[in-house]
């Protein structure tokens, strides 16, 4: 499986970033067919959904702007490999709390196997029939792919037909939400984020709802929900604002503002029959993926750094005092860890103040995150990757650096390791 990045919207964390016309920005995946040929053509910068729209429905996700990535832990019967979770899939709530459903039966497609292997996606196919598992008591696998697009998948603005490329072929739409939902699922693997801390499935232990939820916490950042039949443990989902469109934007995670089914003690988290998955590791914070995917341009591992530059994504990158230039880069000195870190440089400590970066010895040094996309790790402010200035430098001409998207030029920076 795959993974991909992160930032917080309301604390420190990481983006999922989904730009150009691959899902999450990975470029260099090793199976290349797992990505749409197709774009939002959203700008960078899109507002928030949940947030104040732009107005353009294909670049902003309402009203379903809370998008859950849900999961299965079916033990009874078992599905899927005894060493992770499964999909169930990924649903537009409201952002009010309320959803909707069943939203364009013109659209409710069949046969999704065919419909993936037709577009070229037979890779997300493959990882689907492992790890989007029906209950066999529910029906085919077929079934739930079915139910999840009708359901769900036909409720996203961003993936109404008239948002899609013209000459797009009939059920892209389709083949993208699957394709991003099997992508984000590779993000989170709930089995290992549970293990590298300590629970693991078994027949006797139990648990507290808050050290299940502690646990994906201190491997994730953020708190998800977890479901429950009866003190059995069987779902988990985690929350995202997003920012453009399900095609190709950004996922940032936030902390779930829903409440678990679970009790608060006495969880079993029941032992799967069946065999394991031999994994690899990945850039993406220790999950099990199957698929390698290149490291981070971070501490070459996604770890943060100590000593880095920081480049935009339009052109050039950071100077000592924070400005944006495309003279020789600036090395800055980094304290912390990925979801929370100080900046200086040779000018002194680096914050942001009134929305405005910089860094120097009057500066109040500010706490940042490392966002993970693709191959790269983003610098964050607040939980966004957004940043932002008057103009495009060259030659002698800098600008000031800013949070958001509110001046003419919106760029990321990445921290390259040095």
């Amino acid at each position: 499986m795959l993974a991909v990045l992160l930032a917080a919207f309301a604390s420190p964390a990481a983006a999922y970033v989904l730009s150009g016309r691959s899902p999450f920005g990975v470029t260099s995946l090793t199976e290349r067919a797992l990505m749409p040929d197709i774009a939002s053509g959203c700008p960078p910068g899109s507002p928030l959904s949940c947030g104040t729209s732009s107005g353009n429905t294909c670049c902003f996700e309402t009203p379903g702007g809370l998008l859950l990535q849900t999961q299965f832990w079916d033990s009874s019967p078992s599905t899927g490999p005894t060493n992770s979770w499964t999909i169930h899939g990924l649903w537009p709530d409201n952002c009010d709390g309320t959803f909707s459903e069943n939203c364009d039966s013109s659209r409710d497609y069949t046969g999704i196997s065919s419909l993936l292997t037709s577009q070229g996606a037979s890779s997300t196919l493959a990882l689907m029939n492992t790890y989007w598992k029906n209950d066999p008591d529910d029906g085919s696998d077929e079934e739930l792919w079915e139910h999840e697009w009708a359901t769900h998948g036909t409720c996203y603005s961003t993936l109404q037909t008239k948002c899609l490329p013209s000459g797009s072929p009939k059920g892209a739409e389709a083949v993208a939400f699957f394709q991003t939902t099997v992508k984000l699922f590779q993000t989170l693997p709930t089995y290992t984020f549970l293990q590298n801390q300590g629970i693991t499935p078994s027949s006797s232990a139990t648990h507290t709802l808050a050290s299940l939820q502690a646990a994906v916490r201190a491997e994730w950042g953020f708190t998800p929900t977890f479901d429950c039949d009866g003190s059995n443990l069987n779902g988990a989902a985690y929350y995202f604002h997003l920012q453009g469109s399900i095609i190709d934007g950004n996922f940032v995670p936030i902390d779930a503002p829903e409440s678990s089914t679970c009790p608060a003690s006495g969880i079993k988290y029941p032992l799967k029959s069946g065999s394991p998955v031999t994994t690899t590791s990945t850039a993406g914070g220790g999950g099990s993926t199957g698929v390698r995917l290149p490291p981070l341009r971070g501490g070459g591992d996604g770890t943060l750094p100590a000593k880095a530059t920081i480049h935009a994504s339009s052109a050039g990158g950071l100077l000592s005092l924070g400005t944006w230039s495309t003279q020789t880069l600036a090395t800055y000195t980094l304290s912390g860890t990925a979801s929370s870190f100080t900046m200086t440089s040779s000018k002194g400590a680096c914050g942001v103040s009134g929305g405005a970066f910089s860094c120097g010895s009057g500066v109040t040094s500010t706490t940042f995150s490392a966002v993970s996309s693709g191959s790269e790790l983003l610098l964050a402010s607040g939980g966004s990757t957004a940043w932002t200035s008057d103009g495009v430098p060259s030659g002698q001409t800098v600008y000031p650096v800013f949070t958001g998207a509110g001046h003419a030029q919106d760029y990321t920076l990445s921290i390259i390791s040095t």
